[in-house]
C-alpha cells in the first residue's frame, strides 16, 4: 500500500542508507551506489560526495537523481524520491559533522571526521524531491 505524503517524508527523514541512482550516459544503465543522505520533511534532500568523483560527474551531467531508501523489518517499506539538482557547492565542516552525526554514534564522529580529511575535496548536492514512489508491503506477521 502506498504511504501517505507525511508518512513517506517521515520515513525518508530517518537515517537509512540510501541507494543513489543517476544517469551516466547512452548505452549504460544508471550509476547506483549506497550513500549517506540528509532530509527533513518538506525540505531538500542532500548528499555529500567527492568533488572529482564519478558520482559528481554523472550528477552534473544529468542534473537530477533518484534516492531509494528501504527497510525490511518490521515490514518491508520503501520510499523513492526523484528530482532536480538545485545546487552543488563546497561542503562545509558543519555539513560534514551533521552528516557523520546522523549515521555514527556520537563518540565516533570526531574520529571519522579526522580520517575523512584524507578523502580530499567534498561537495554537497541538494535535490528537491518532485516524484515519489512508496509502499508498505504489510505486517511482518503476514509472511
Amino acid at each position: 500500500m502506498p504511504l501517505k505524503p507525511a508518512e513517506r517524508q517521515e520515513f525518508l527523514a530517518q537515517p537509512h542508507i540510501g541507494a543513489l541512482s543517476v544517469h551516466v550516459g547512452p548505452g549504460r544503465g544508471p550509476l547506483t551506489v549506497p550513500i549517506w543522505y540528509q532530509y527533513e520533511p518538506g525540505g531538500d534532500l542532500w548528499i555529500v560526495t567527492g568533488a572529482d568523483s564519478q558520482k559528481i560527474r554523472a550528477l552534473r551531467s544529468a542534473g537530477r537523481f533518484t534516492m531509494l531508501v528501504q527497510r525490511l523489518e518490521p515490514t518491508v517499506r520503501y520510499v523513492s524520491a526523484e528530482g532536480p539538482i538545485l545546487r552543488i557547492g563546497e561542503m562545509s565542516e558543519a555539513e560534514h559533522r551533521e552528516m557523520a552525526a546522523r549515521y555514527l554514534p556520537a563518540e565516533q564522529v570526531d574520529g571519522y571526521l579526522k580520517v575523512a580529511e584524507a578523502f580530499g575535496a567534498m561537495v554537497t548536492v541538494r535535490m528537491r524531491p518532485e516524484h515519489w514512489l512508496s509502499a508498505d508491503l504489510g505486517g511482518g506477521d503476514q509472511y
